[in-house]
């Protein structure tokens, strides 16, 4: 007889192993506003601008509050 597992792999844990060898980089995409390279639909890191606005304030940051 062969050994069982003892407990069911899921489907979705099955695949991911299979699949880590597929990650690619991250796309990059232009600031309209500062021109730097920014991760799509997020803020901007390097001016606090995401769409045309203000978001954040860059460089104001209260550290160890």
């Amino acid at each position: 007889m062969a050994p069982l597992p003892t407990k069911k792999l899921t489907r979705a844990f099955s695949r991911r192993k299979f699949t880590a060898y597929r990650l690619e980089a991250q796309h990059v995409s232009i600031c309209s506003q500062c021109h730097g390279s920014k991760r799509p639909h997020r803020v901007c890191m390097h001016c606090g601008y995401y769409k045309g606005r203000q978001i954040l304030k860059v460089g104001t940051a209260i550290e160890g509050e």
